[in-house]
């Protein structure tokens, strides 16, 4: 009941709850761009990002830019990965998997850029992170503060001194490992 009566106050009023995007609703992929090697395919309500034996890099990049936002998705991998979530531009990123740098898992965790590498580890990933199986991960982006939630328990929040304003998103293949990375329910919302 107080559901619909704030529905119908909402209507009233004239504001409407925003819905969250649905970054993906294609097999050809509209509106992504590939940088890199054609790693990307769209299917069944899935985004799979799988090297070859040249192990290059590949992003898929977002044509359209975002400036304060709540992305959230379901990703699954098993085995040796790096993979991760760009925001705004290539050196800010949510790390998902492997660093090849530091040889060691550092999913939640943001890496911002080669100077800087990851200026701070995400805590408690090893207690929730479910290796073969979905995982849902929340990143909040405003301004310059990263807010990330897996699997329900927020693992960090970080503060970057050089992140955009505004930019794409993109999601990564790094190259040397032959890797597979999926993601599902992928959505994007606006903060006002």
């Amino acid at each position: 009941m107080k559901r619909h009566l704030f529905s119908a106050i909402l209507l009233l009023t004239g504001i409407a709850a925003a819905e969250p995007e649905k970054l993906f609703s294609s097999a050809n992929l509209d509106g992504w761009k590939t940088q890199g090697a054609a790693y990307w395919s769209f299917s069944d309500g899935v985004l799979t990002g799988q090297s070859d034996d040249k192990k290059q890099n590949s992003v898929l990049w977002s044509e359209k830019s975002y400036k304060d936002f709540t992305v959230e998705c379901e990703f699954r991998f098993s085995g040796d990965i790096d993979s991760g979530i760009f925001l705004r531009h290539e050196n800010e990123q949510i790390q998902i998997g492997v660093s090849r740098s530091l040889k060691r898992d550092l999913t939640g965790s943001p890496y911002i850029g080669s100077k800087r590498g990851y200026p701070q580890e995400a805590s408690g990933v090893k207690e929730v992170l479910k290796q073969g199986d979905w995982n849902r991960m929340k990143i909040v982006a405003k301004g310059h503060t990263y807010t990330v939630t897996l699997n329900g328990k927020q693992v960090i929040e970080y503060v970057s001194d050089t992140a955009k304003e505004s930019g794409p998103l993109g999601f990564q293949v790094h190259p040397g490992v032959k890797m597979k990375i999926e993601f599902r329910n992928v959505t994007v919302e606006p903060l006002e």
